[in-house]
């Protein structure tokens, strides 16, 4: 089984580069002080899919370039912690990995089950954007 390399800190985790807030009480302040919607990441280090996402998706410039419009949350879903549980439990996640683009106030724009290419993943994104601005 292929394990997925992830970095992470006190305050934030790392997935192919880009940096994701792993509390997600400081994300939503910062979502709603940048009035940017928020991309909950639900992941573990045993999925291999997960490592897909590291190495083929956030990598690539163009979907960095979307990411810069979410404040971006990770969820270990082996994260047994209050927080973890009530955001599983808010955003039906239940597999890794899954995506769910969420306003500051919390309302699902755009869930992504499962992997998703870079081209598909990012028309979700653009997606969750243009539902985020109506």
């Amino acid at each position: 089984m292929n394990a997925a390399p992830v970095l992470s800190d006190q305050s934030y985790s790392y997935h192919g580069g880009t940096k994701w807030h792993t509390n997600f009480s400081d994300a939503e302040s910062v979502a709603k002080e940048q009035d940017k919607p928020i991309l909950v990441y639900f992941w573990t280090t045993w999925c291999t899919y997960c490592e897909d996402y590291n190495q083929n998706v956030y990598s690539d410039p163009a979907v960095r370039d979307r990411l810069d419009d979410f404040v971006l949350v990770a969820i270990n879903l082996d994260n047994d912690s209050p927080q973890a549980s009530r955001l599983k439990q808010r955003y039906d996640a239940t597999y890794p990995p899954q995506h769910v683009a969420i306003t500051p106030q919390g309302d699902r724009l755009v869930k992504i089950n499962g992997y998703a290419k870079k081209e598909a993943f990012i028309d979700y994104l653009e997606r969750a954007q243009r539902r985020a601005e109506q």
